[in-house]
């Protein structure tokens, strides 16, 4: 139960005795008994103040800063002149996401009494203008027209819990967007031959492994590797990972390439193609990184950085978004009792996902063959290695599976796993129980 892509983020409030300055009052002395006597307020805690500021900072950029991507999105890929056709039932049908909270009030009944017209694109208009679409920004002209589209963070890193209906509610932040089909939004853009020159294929090829990648999966290494399919003839790309559940843990990806704060600045600058500075010599080796070697993408720098004073924020805030808890009646509690004791003794899960992190404090990588899989994705990293994922809130992200690929499709598939891989010897019965307590974390 290793790799796959968690930890409650406290923000401590310093207590102790304040000093007084004030003079020495007589213990006999009537105190104030007016209602309107002064009283000095409490004094205000610095790091408090600073957390919440940092939180509230970091909130924004994540759900909101495109870090000035719309210049490729919509300057170079013209993606929005597809979204322009498109109504929201398309939309939702790529796996995008709508705030309801953003929403006018009035748009809001109309939805409700079903006098909106859910397959026009001048709803999806609507709703870019009131920001309501999760991790996306439309840019509107003069002539109030779609002139551009960029991305945030939590386009791929939030969903919604579908209270109002499938695809509309309130926001989950942190929480991976298995519906999102990334290849599919990509290969809807007008023109890629941004990405084709990089790549050095033609168009069709680059649909191609777009269309490979499916609903909740994304490869961050093929603009660094090139590599767009496993030797096997699978997909290279990988599952969406959770941004909740980080505090506490070193290794932000399945493949460990650095921490929260790393890879934001990573994906700020090289995925999500923000405006923004990088440094990483790692990918300077031409052998393992040819197409990041070659446009020097360790060594990004622009004229005007939008990303770099964004990310002390935006990992603050990352790092206080908690793992969820499962839901009331999603398990079996007397079944995940005797799931823990096995947890932490016979099925010996605990010597890695060592709570209450379920990772290791510390360097938690493996090799492929500590954990009994292929290395193909560990290499494509600097340590060639899978870290340990932390566990909590798997309820969140059982669609599509299990492990950095999904190739367990159930808990089950990766109990089976480990039990053939260490020899465990567990029965049927023990196997439920572990599942149980899988899903109560």
């Amino acid at each position: 139960m290793k790799p796959d892509l968690p930890i409650a983020f406290a923000l401590g409030i310093l207590l102790g005795a304040c000093g007084d300055d004030s003079p020495a009052r007589d213990v006999d002395a009537t105190p104030p008994t007016s209602p309107d006597a002064a009283v000095d307020p409490p004094p205000t805690d610095p790091a408090l103040a600073a957390a919440t500021r940092m939180i509230e900072e970091g909130r924004a950029t994540f759900r909101y800063d495109t870090f000035g991507d719309e210049a490729f999105w919509g300057g170079t890929l013209r993606l929005h002149e597809a979204v322009r056709t498109l109504g929201p039932v398309d939309a939702l049908g790529l796996g995008l996401k709508v705030d309801v909270a953003a929403l006018p009030e009035d748009v809001i009944a109309a939805l409700a009494a079903g006098q909106v017209d859910l397959e026009d694109p001048a709803t999806t208009m609507l709703l870019l203008r009131a920001n309501a679409v999760v991790g996306v920004t439309g840019f509107f002209g003069d002539d109030d027209s779609l002139a551009s589209i960029g991305i945030q963070c939590a386009l791929c890193h939030s969903t919604v819990d579908d209270s109002f209906a499938p695809g509309l509610g309130a926001r989950l932040d942190g929480w991976p967007n298995r519906d999102l089909n990334v290849g599919g939004i990509i290969a809807a853009a007008p023109d890629l031959s941004a990405l084709t020159g990089l790549l050095g294929v033609d168009d069709a090829t680059l649909r191609t492994v777009l269309g490979s990648w499916g609903p909740g999966k994304f490869d961050a290494a093929v603009l660094l590797d090139g590599k767009a399919f496993r030797p096997d003839g699978g997909s290279a790309a990988t599952l969406l990972p959770p941004a909740y559940g980080l505090a506490g843990v070193d290794g932000h990806t399945y493949t460990g390439w650095g921490g929260v704060t790393y890879w934001n600045a990573f994906v700020a600058n090289l995925e999500m193609q923000g405006q923004g500075t990088f440094y990483d010599p790692r990918l300077d080796d031409a052998d393992r990184f040819p197409i990041a070697a070659a446009n020097g993408f360790g060594h990004k720098r622009v004229a005007e950085d939008r990303v770099t004073a964004k990310l002390p924020a935006l990992q603050f805030y990352q790092l206080a978004l908690e793992a969820p808890a499962a839901p009331a009646g999603s398990f079996d509690e007397a079944a995940a009792a005797r799931g823990e004791a096995l947890f932490m003794g016979d099925a010996q899960c605990s010597s890695c996902h060592v709570p209450p992190l379920y990772t290791e404090p510390g360097w938690n990588r493996h090799t492929a063959a500590e954990i009994g899989i292929d290395d193909f994705q560990a290499q494509r990293s600097p340590d060639q290695r899978y870290r340990t994922t932390p566990l909590r809130g798997l309820f969140t992200r059982q669609k599509g599976g299990f492990y950095h690929d999904g190739r367990f499709a159930t808990l089950a598939d990766v109990i089976d796993h480990y039990d053939a891989h260490g020899s465990l010897g567990l029965t049927a019965d023990q196997k439920l129980d572990l599942i149980e307590y899988l899903k109560s974390l």
